[in-house]
């Protein structure tokens, strides 16, 4: 029976997020109390998939350089030009302009993680990717945001990490530490933890789509296009980037979900702090639209994986 119930959800992943959303649109404060437990949620996630992972596949993640690599270069070269040339071909005003730039110059998300184990991707890949270019991020960031906008910025770095640490890696290692200690009894119940993270991340965009009704009302047609098509463009770059390259289809599906999802959040607070309220609206948006694509892909390249 449970079983079953797992499958059917797993099966309907983009009818639930889809649905739940609307429901979330229509009615927001079924899901806006959500928004403190977020992390939480997150955490819970990566814990599920640790119980999955083995240690081997982080050992196999870091020696592969190529990857790590390409998907880091790729992180912080296309999506501040992608970002640029959009905004520019799309003759966005300045203040959709900054805040386009500051995302794109933004590290890979931790939701790139869970879209990265809901779509049987490399998980391992896909942490340590985001664990880089987050250690990265104090540096290159303010780079990047500096050479286009000619404006400094500051990055704590502690602070990054710690955020990290807590919602990706802690929960992570203790699922690993725990099935190496009982894998004799949590192997048998291993099938519930895929679509209870199904579950959770259709919750959590829910709450992002109530959280943002507001915006979503009211925001202008032509800068949601822009954050659209800035995270297809970073997805598709990051999948073709890995091809070129020779990686599996399975790494290449990981480099484009890491490549297309920011850390759209860090994006919010940088454009609200040194550029306005205004400038903060890309980042917003893009929080929510690049968990609704993630979605669409995981859910196809599941499919693909099950045939």
């Amino acid at each position: 029976m449970i079983y079953s119930i797992c499958k059917f959800v797993e099966r309907h992943f983009l009818s639930l997020a889809v649905l739940l959303s609307a429901a979330a649109y229509i009615n927001p404060a079924l899901f806006t109390w959500l928004k403190p437990h977020i992390a939480l949620c997150l955490g819970i996630i990566m814990f599920g998939m640790g119980l999955t992972l083995e240690v081997e596949d982080f050992a196999s993640a870091i020696k592969n350089y190529k990857a790590v690599g390409l998907g880091v270069v790729l992180q912080y070269t296309v999506m501040p030009v992608l970002a640029v040339a959009l905004s520019s071909l799309l003759g966005l005003p300045q203040e959709a302009l900054i805040g386009m730039v500051v995302v794109g110059a933004c590290p890979g998300g931790t939701a790139s993680n869970v879209i990265a184990h809901l779509a049987k991707a490399n998980v391992a890949l896909s942490v340590t990717l985001t664990l880089i270019s987050t250690c990265l991020a104090p540096i290159l960031t303010p780079v990047i945001i500096y050479l286009v906008l000619h404006q400094q910025i500051e990055i704590p770095f502690i602070p990054m990490v710690k955020s990290v640490f807590w919602i990706v890696i802690f929960p992570l290692v203790d699922g690993l530490v725990l099935r190496k200690i009982l894998r004799n009894k949590i192997d048998p119940i291993i099938h519930i933890f895929p679509s209870l993270s199904i579950m959770v991340i259709s919750f959590l965009i829910a709450c992002i789509i109530g959280l943002n009704h507001d915006m979503l009302a009211t925001y202008p047609l032509l800068v949601f296009v822009a954050v659209a098509l800035h995270n297809i463009g970073g997805l598709t770059a990051g999948y073709w980037g890995g091809r070129i390259a020779g990686l599996s289809h399975k790494d290449c599906v990981t480099l484009a979900i890491e490549v297309g999802m920011q850390n759209s959040g860090l994006g919010v607070a940088l454009a609200t702090k040194y550029f306005g309220a205004s400038s903060a609206l890309p980042g917003a948006l893009f929080s929510l639209w690049h968990n609704i694509s993630g979605v669409f892909m995981a859910n196809r390249n599941r499919a693909r994986a099950d045939q």
